[in-house]
């Protein structure tokens, strides 16, 4: 892997959920920052896990709904089960396109990934989502005038309120046609005690990016103008579950909505 730049120097929040997946593209700051989140909260590989299952079954339902366009936002670091490895089992044809805002995870990515002209990785931002949706890349890979799946797993939570994250999901919500599928899943504290709770975000303020778990209603709120597929917004491994082992633990919400 390419180093950290000297404006890097801290933990990175795309490379710690790598060491939580069992991963090897990580460095000492992010193994000590990822390490300190497991004594705090031990089942946080286990819940990384759940997630990771979470986008594998959402990405082949799609799939099956007939979708063959998915842009992929905060993809983060390439590991096993990657959106294209996913699809394309059920439909060979599908484009995949990679975006993340951080330099080290897509030139990772660009080594990795196949470049057979169906995948791309892309740096762009959430946070922008006009740039992201003008960068000449995406749009030479998807086409706006047919239905696209927008992935949004495991990264609203790193967008502060104050960083506008439900009026960018509009934003990629108003460039998808009907029957566009959106999926979501997103940290939350519902439930989770307060004082872990609070030393976990003390850890994430260190990182590259905050932490910001949000409880259900708030999340619903990214479903705005899509129909919930059933079960709706549910915890991550209650949703569409199909026979896997059953991690039982959830740190937070999943779903997928339909573009009305």
């Amino acid at each position: 892997m390419t180093a950290p730049t000297d404006a890097e120097p801290g933990p990175n929040v795309a490379r710690m959920y790598d060491y939580y997946l069992g991963g090897c593209h990580n460095f000492a700051a992010d193994r000590a920052a990822a390490e300190q989140i497991l004594r705090i909260f031990p089942d946080t590989g286990i819940a990384a896990q759940a997630n990771r299952h979470f986008l594998r079954r959402a990405v082949r339902h799609a799939a099956e709904l007939g979708v063959r366009q998915f842009l992929d936002i905060g993809a983060g670091l390439p590991t096993q089960g990657n959106v294209h490895e996913i699809v394309r089992r059920v439909a060979p044809e599908s484009t995949v396109v990679y975006v993340d805002y951080d330099e080290v995870a897509v030139t990772h990515a660009r080594r990795l990934l196949p470049a057979d002209g169906r995948t791309s990785v892309v740096r762009g931002d959430l946070r922008r989502p006009d740039e992201l949706l003008a960068h000449p890349d995406v749009r030479a890979a998807i086409d706006f005038g047919r239905p696209v799946a927008v992935l949004l797993v495991a990264v609203l939570h790193f967008v502060t309120d104050a960083e506008q994250p439900w009026d960018a999901v509009v934003r990629l919500r108003e460039a998808t046609v009907p029957g566009s599928p959106l999926v979501v899943s997103h940290l939350t504290t519902d439930g989770a005690p307060p004082l872990p709770t609070r030393q976990g975000q003390a850890v994430y303020q260190r990182s590259s990016t905050p932490l910001v778990p949000r409880p259900h209603a708030d999340v619903l709120r990214f479903f705005d103008g899509y129909d919930l597929v059933d079960p709706g917004l549910v915890r991550v491994a209650e949703w569409r579950p199909d026979g896997e082992p059953r991690e039982r633990i959830s740190h937070g919400y999943a779903g997928m909505g339909l573009r009305r």
